[in-house]
């Protein structure tokens, strides 16, 4: 094939012209290890649960000496796992130890569904308006066990074993490791022996999490988990066979309208089996998200349907309490075949699942390497003192159209102090059934728990290789700067308290995820022992982006603080200006926070996943903060000004005897009488120039995207369906990528965003129409002057 050079820091060369390579051939060596931690350097034990919200679970489920267990391979069973011994035994280990594990009964008994007050009042209210004295009851019982087969049928033990032992000889298949941390798995042990019900709130990265996370918890010893499946994805065949398995399903009665019968009595029916469920302490898995290839929301509404019948149980008093456990599952790479389904108009059936994981396993079989696994599960926290502290950090919120439009227009130059509330999740009938009140607790504790599990997630090697080949080196790098750099960028992520899913020696890791990026990367020998990394163009760029979001949590403040810093710049220089220049413009902290919640608020809710028990003041002083903590800001103080830590002349007023908890007003507020206002400028150390414009790149996809959506605006053809409207941004995207090379911001679910987040600006104006409700662009931003403005203010936050 054609091959292109590369120039890099350390050398110069003008484009040589190489082979392209295998990396079977570039003699690298092979060993992992999944214990040691990366290059001796300290893991961090992550997962804690919030310390404002659940202050008494901080402290009472977790434990210092949990940090030093390590980490188990889940499918890694021998004959030391099993009670015999033999060589037998040693062909055989994976069945014995599947029929040798305690399957607790799960007795889901429909009587006890039967008998709930909530079904009976409906029973009852039938009975008094029917002509039959017993016909209606009969009638209503029959209907009521129609929707209970179609939520769960009692799990059958052998049929749970023998799937056991098929799966277990799968992953190990398809993965070379399911990484668990034993002091995770010890909160969690020790939070079901207190006699709570556990329900596990998840994020869906593939199919296999459901099938995958009731295999881990069932191998250590916490039961038959039941998981709650989307009912839309399968076929009834398929679904029957999940419900032997554990699953459960809602029913369609169930999002009917709030004044239907069949609605009525299929909600009643949903929550008094969650109800014996919780009552039962079976384990219980519902998804924060919807899987991916799902265009929507991130939060999914049939998890917050489902987590809104556990909030009502608790809040009636059928139990005293339940257990949360965020968790999460990542992949060095999601199995590519499962996640197609959903791009596919017809549910998945039974053979077309087996289909899959046959086409994963041949495709695992003819590649060297496979990919690792690790689950996560976070520190557990008591549902009902969440629901008890909670709710004193819920303050006032405004629309994105009454805090950020008219600042766009240029009607405004302050941004109000007031919270954003931005709610993409359709509220579906279970939820509606519950009141107001509970409505938002299930919305915010949905975002609470999802914020826990992304903060839990591990960071896996691929993510930070695509990170650096699409946003550091892009054109191309040398082999061995490439591995210093996936070391300093290891480092960094460790330092910022997020973990790593991946150990061993840094030559095998770097040759273990090009292995699996390897169509997405091409490997060129340009002269006997330099290889030079070049990422392939078009759509493996598209591919890359995905994985790199993935790294993208670990730097989130400081890329936010990052653009906001560029916005300012930028509006007082051109942005080729040399570093030098640029570090010695002073930037005020009160332009910094004004530019950073300006950013904040333009940012959708799904990516910020900003917690509710945290202000939007609090998260500009942590980006501020990690910004001086990172070395890229340094404090620029006058002569006459005295030191950041000199208290002595600052007098407190009464105001300050007592503040909030969200609260972190420090010297720079109104409340000291001599306040002095602080000033920052950038650092002049050789490595920040290079890392400030690493950090601006990260958020530039969904940036470029936005700001191709304004550009858009007059071009699009409106009105149209939201649907419509998305096909027509997508296919300008792809044509803008083909002639410009920024293929990364060509994603359906960077539409759907720009779209959703114009809609909330006010940009964009749902309307009714006999056909569904379509688009059309406001009275406002129908003129092209106020579209220019919508994009420059997007296209200040990106780094050229």
């Amino acid at each position: 094939m054609p091959t292109t050079g590369v120039e890099t820091q350390h050398s110069k060369k003008s484009r040589p012209h190489g082979l392209e390579t295998s990396l079977g051939s570039s003699d690298f060596g092979m060993k992992l290890d999944i214990v040691t931690p990366f290059l001796g350097k300290y893991r961090p034990f992550v997962g804690r649960c919030c310390q404002t919200c659940t202050p008494k679970s901080w402290e009472s489920l977790f434990h210092s000496s949990i940090m030093d267990l390590g980490f188990c391979n889940v499918i890694l069973v021998k004959e030391e796992n099993t009670r015999f011994r033999g060589w037998l035994v040693r062909r055989l280990c994976y069945f014995l130890w599947s029929m040798e594990q305690n399957i607790p009964p799960c007795q889901d008994t429909p009587q006890k569904i039967m008998d709930s007050p909530g079904v009976q009042n409906i029973i009852s209210g039938r009975a008094s308006g029917g002509t039959g004295e017993g016909q209606v009851p009969d009638l209503v019982k029959k209907e009521v066990q129609h929707i209970l087969d179609h939520i769960q049928t009692p799990p059958h033990p052998l049929l749970l074993r023998l799937f056991s032992w098929v799966l277990l000889r799968v992953l190990n298949c398809l993965f070379l490791n399911v990484q668990l941390h034993k002091g995770h798995v010890k909160m969690v042990h020790k939070a079901s022996q207190a006699g709570s019900p556990l329900v596990l709130l998840s994020t869906h990265k593939s199919l296999l999490d459901g099938i995958l996370l009731p295999f881990v918890l069932f191998a250590q010893g916490l039961g038959v988990l039941r998981v709650a499946w989307d009912p839309r994805a399968f076929s009834p065949a398929l679904r029957a066979l999940l419900r032997k398995l554990g699953g459960l399903f809602l029913p369609p009665e169930a999002n009917l309208s709030l004044d239907c019968s069949e609605g009525v009595l299929g909600r009643a029916v949903v929550h008094a089996a969650t109800e014996q469920l919780l009552v039962s302490r079976q384990p219980l898995l519902i998804f924060l998200e919807d899987p991916p290839g799902t265009q929507g929301p991130r939060l999914s509404a049939l998890g917050q349907a489902w987590l809104g019948a556990v909030v009502q149980a608790v809040r009636g008093g059928i139990v005293s309490d339940a257990v949360l456990v965020p968790v999460a599952v990542t992949y060095d790479l999601v199995p590519d075949a499962l996640p197609d389904v959903y791009h596919a108009s017809a549910p998945l059936g039974l053979w077309t699942g087996i289909l899959a994981i046959l086409r994963n396993l041949c495709y695992s079989w003819s590649r060297s390497h496979r990919a690792c696994v690790r689950v996560h599960l976070a520190q557990p926290f008591s549902l009902q003192e969440y629901t008890i502290n909670a709710r004193s950090c819920w303050g006032s919120r405004q629309t994105l159209e009454q805090l950020l439009k008219p600042v766009v227009l240029g009607q405004w130059t302050v941004v109000p102090d007031t919270e954003k509330e931005q709610e993409w999740t359709p509220v579906t009938g279970p939820l509606l059934d519950l009141k107001e009140e509970d409505q938002l607790l299930v919305r915010r504790l949905s975002r609470h728990v999802l914020y826990a599990c992304v903060a839990s997630s591990a960071v896996m090697s691929t993510a930070i290789m695509a990170t650096l080949l699409l946003f550091k080196h892009q054109k191309g790098v040398f082999l061995e700067q490439l591995l210093g750099d996936f070391s300093w960028l290891t480092e960094e992520t460790l330092l910022r308290g997020f973990d790593v899913g991946f150990s061993g020696q840094l030559r095998c890791l770097v040759q273990h995820s090009l292995s699996l990026l390897q169509a997405h990367v091409a490997l060129l020998r340009v002269h006997p022992g330099d290889l030079v990394v070049v990422p392939r163009p078009g759509p493996s760029l598209m591919h890359l982006a995905r994985l790199s979001a993935e790294l993208l949590p670990a730097f989130l403040s400081e890329a936010v603080g990052a653009c906001a810093v560029w916005g300012l710049l930028a509006s007082r220089m051109p942005p080729e200006g040399h570093w030098e220049l640029q570090s010695v413009e002073v930037l005020s902290q009160t332009e910094l926070y004004h530019q950073t919640l300006l950013l904040l608020h333009l940012l959708p809710q799904d990516l910020i996943l900003q917690q509710p028990c945290q202000s939007s003041y609090s998260y500009c002083q942590e980006v501020l903060d990690r910004l001086i903590q990172c070395g890229l800001l340094v404090a620029e103080e006058a002569s006459s000004s005295r030191l950041a830590c000199d208290t002595g002349r600052q007098c407190f007023s009464s105001r300050l005897l007592w503040k909030p908890s969200g609260d972190f007003t420090d010297s720079e507020s109104d409340d000291f009488e001599e306040a002095e206002v602080r000033y920052f400028r950038l650092s002049q150390q050789s490595r920040c120039p290079d890392f400030f414009l690493f950090l601006c790149r990260l958020l530039s996809p969904l940036l470029k995207a936005f700001a191709q959506a304004a550009a858009f605006l007059c071009q699009g053809q409106l009105p149209d369906t939201e649907l419509g409207y998305s096909g027509q941004l997508f296919q300008f995207l792809q044509a803008t990528a083909q002639k410009e090379g920024f293929f990364e911001c060509v994603d359906s679910k960077l539409v759907t965003s720009a779209i959703w987040t114009f809609r909330d600006l006010g940009v964009l104006q749902q309307t009714p129409s006999p056909a569904g409700s379509r688009l059309q662009l406001s009275p406002t931003f129908a003129s092209q002057d106020n579209q220019e403005k919508l994009e420059q203010f997007i296209r200040q936050f990106i780094c050229s």
